[in-house]
């Protein structure tokens, strides 16, 4: 789902607001998110999951086109992990098969 599919699924099932007024509401909501990651707070959404910050320390990668080492600097990204209701959800909609390979996999 994109973020103008989310917007728009939102306006149908919210019609005392606007489209502008929904697009306002999901954009603020990343925003503050993403303002908080940056601050390098946690977020949690109770149900859904929880967004970090992790720190990447700086290493000697390889270029894969010529296999020359380069340096890779330390770096901050974000990182998401779901919830236990949330992959709850997401495991009762996938096939037995699906599920079976997912706890194989660990």
């Amino acid at each position: 789902m994109t973020k103008s599919e989310l917007i728009a699924a939102l306006a149908v099932s919210n019609p005392h607001l606007t489209g502008r007024d929904v697009e306002l509401i999901v954009a603020t909501i990343f925003d503050q998110i993403s303002q908080a990651l940056a601050r390098g707070e946690r977020v949690e959404l109770r149900g859904f999951g929880a967004f970090t910050v992790k720190q990447r320390v700086a290493r000697t990668g390889r270029n894969p086109r010529t296999g020359e080492s380069v340096p890779v600097d330390e770096k901050v990204v974000p990182f998401f992990k779901a919830g236990k209701e949330l992959r709850g959800r997401v495991n009762k909609g996938a096939p037995a098969s699906q599920r079976r390979q997912a706890r194989a996999e660990g």
